[in-house]
């Protein structure tokens, strides 16, 4: 059985992951920073634990896999999806806005990894997947510090993809498009509908959809490393 580590798994993409490793029977861990309940309920639901920690705390992620260590031994597949948006244009953007931007959605990650490395180089085999975004590969208008963290996910993806090949781990990365999630909830009815509008499937993505992609990486894609997929209904060609 694989033991299965996803950020941010209390909801939307993080949540639908959960539920496709579990349907293909690995142990899901899910990680959480403030949704306790979501995040308990989905793992009892899955016969899997939930284990809080900010990820943009690198004590708190130590910590978070000792626990992990001490209970399975390591974990075998790593999925780093948990981030945050802001909006606002450039220059009302405050040095802390930035910095809880880069710090959750980029250094988060990699935290994650390096505590992820140690176990999976021993075993010699594992997988890593990035959840970037479209805008860390095209950019978006007055998400400036959010474009730049997915876009670092997606250069960390493949750089650490030509390290770590070596000792038999892959590393890959999705970035979706626009997915309903509560994340895009946030933006104007106005917003939604021309995003839907230009992309050529003509709708949102669901959070299944993208959960599909990562245990594809994760399972059937033994070959493939240091690439980035992107679920994003046509909307970036």
């Amino acid at each position: 059985m694989r033991t299965v580590l996803i950020t941010g798994a209390s909801r939307g993409i993080g949540a639908a992951c959960a539920k496709a490793f579990a349907a293909k029977g690995d142990r899901v861990i899910l990680n959480y920073k403030t949704s306790r309940q979501k995040a308990e309920t989905l793992a009892e639901e899955l016969n899997g634990i939930a284990l809080c920690a900010d990820i943009s705390d690198s004590k708190q992620v130590k910590t978070m896999f000792q626990e992990i260590n001490t209970r399975y031994g390591g974990v075998d597949i790593l999925v780093n999806n948990a981030g945050i948006a802001h909006f606002s244009m450039f220059d009302a953007m405050t040095d802390e806005d930035w910095n809880n931007v880069l710090s959750t959605n980029l250094t988060g990650a990699f935290y994650c990894i390096r505590e992820a490395l140690p176990f999976m180089i021993h075993q010699k085999k594992g997988a890593i997947i990035n959840i970037s975004s479209i805008w860390g590969i095209c950019g978006a208008s007055c998400e400036v510090a959010y474009s730049a963290a997915k876009a670092g996910l997606i250069g960390m993806t493949k750089a650490l993809a030509k390290e770590v090949g070596p000792s038999g781990i892959s590393v890959n990365c999705v970035a979706p498009g626009v997915i309903d999630t509560d994340m895009n909830r946030t933006l104007s009815e106005e917003t939604m509908q021309a995003l839907e509008e230009e992309t050529p499937l003509g709708r949102m993505g669901t959070a299944e959809e993208i959960a599909n992609t990562v245990v594809y990486l994760a399972e059937d894609c033994h070959f493939m490393t240091g690439q980035i997929l992107s679920p994003n209904g046509g909307l970036v060609i």
